[in-house]
């Protein structure tokens, strides 16, 4: 999935197994990965609870959780989808 750094940015996300789409308005890859249809756990869309916490196959993360250590963060092998963003132009993760 490829999602784009800033809000203001339109943004292309692609899943493994699917063709690439693209998204110009603002809201969070969970809001992106529901509106295709696909179900992802999740419950506070706030990053304190853990619950939509996903694999990250390729790409940096901007993290906005309040749960990945620094350590964690730097690693950059899971995020939460409900607040995190991309750091990078593309952006791959295992759903």
């Amino acid at each position: 999935m490829t999602w784009a750094p800033t809000a203001a940015r339109s943004a292309s996300h692609r899943l493994p197994s699917t063709s690439p789409w693209r998204r110009s308005a603002p809201g969070t890859i969970l809001d992106v990965v529901e509106e295709a249809g696909i179900s992802v756990l999740s419950s506070c869309q706030e990053g304190t609870c853990g619950t939509c916490e996903t694999p990250v196959l390729e790409g940096d993360v901007d993290h906005r959780d309040s749960l990945l250590t620094p350590a964690e963060q730097a690693t950059n092998d899971t995020m939460f989808i409900c607040v995190s963003r991309a750091a990078c132009p593309r952006l791959v993760l295992e759903l």
